[in-house]
């Protein structure tokens, strides 16, 4: 694949604000993480090309149909909706995004954040390109990409583990339930739940509505506590249940009707410790 212009890559961008708001969010920096809310905010509001881009961008590599039929229909939607974009003001909204970046978030680091599905986005804002400027200089290019992005469609997405990282060791467990923050090594990793936490709380603000957000994270709260009294029920350490006690209590009392940078960071917790305890090796 050719040098891709990461900068100007709507899902890449979106994924890096998404983690530089999570991080700052777990370090209690909540001048910074509402200096990142509002990137997302203003840049993805509803009606403007940046949204309506992201949203196209989205479905393509997030969403799993089950025959090449059915994707390659889809295929066909999404170039109309391509086409149907006004380029030149959405290259304007993604100059002002990276301007914002540049000038508010003064982070030297922010572009050198991993992103993980780095070539799927590629492949996919290419092609959203390619399309939407009936490129025909490059039939070749096209086609393989349209060709991977069908198999994209057609493969089941694996959800992102911290499993591999899990410690078995009583007291280690202990502290990941107790803490209020996830290990920083975790800061720029995050598992399914906690990315769908972040993307339901921005498009929260963004759209004005919460309610799918609460639903959401309700049901994370209820198996978060289901999956604790299952553990519980197999550890005899008398100290540790004292505290999965003060734990379980913790998650039911969470107010989740009333949102702020302190309650999404208690959340990306819930959601560590519940991918913890679900994992294979308990």
């Amino acid at each position: 694949m050719a040098k891709h212009n990461k900068k100007r890559n709507v899902g890449i961008i979106y994924e890096q604000l998404l983690k530089k708001a999570s991080h700052e969010m777990v370090e209690n920096d909540n001048m910074s993480s509402s200096e990142v809310l509002g990137i997302l905010k203003e840049n993805f509001k509803p009606g403007t090309q940046l949204y309506k881009e992201f949203r196209l961008f989205n479905a393509l590599v997030k969403t799993t149909v089950d025959s090449e039929s059915l994707a390659i229909r889809i295929l066909g939607e999404a170039k109309a909706a391509a086409r149907d974009h006004d380029e030149t003001q959405l290259r304007a909204e993604k100059s002002k995004l990276i301007k914002d970046i540049n000038h508010k978030l003064n982070d030297p680091d922010f572009y050198s954040q991993r992103v993980d599905e780095y070539k799927d986005y590629a492949t996919v804002q290419t092609l959203l390109n390619d399309w939407r400027r009936g490129n025909s200089s490059d039939l070749s290019r096209i086609a393989e990409y349209e060709n991977r992005t069908v198999k994209m469609l057609t493969t089941k997405k694996e959800a992102e583990s911290l499993k591999e990282n899990h410690d078995s060791s009583v007291n280690h467990l202990t502290v990941k339930i107790m803490t209020e923050k996830f290990n920083k090594k975790y800061g720029t990793l995050l598992n399914e739940h906690q990315r769908e936490i972040i993307n339901k709380y921005v498009f929260s603000l963004v759209d004005d509505d919460t309610s799918s957000f609460v639903k959401y994270v309700e049901n994370l709260k209820e198996q978060s506590i289901i999956d604790l009294d299952a553990y519980s029920k197999t550890c005899d350490n008398r100290v540790l249940n004292e505290k999965m006690d003060k734990v379980r209590k913790n998650i039911r009392d969470l107010d989740v009707n009333n949102v702020n940078d302190e309650t999404i960071a208690r959340l990306l917790t819930v959601a560590a410790l519940k991918d913890q305890l679900s994992g294979d090796e308990k």
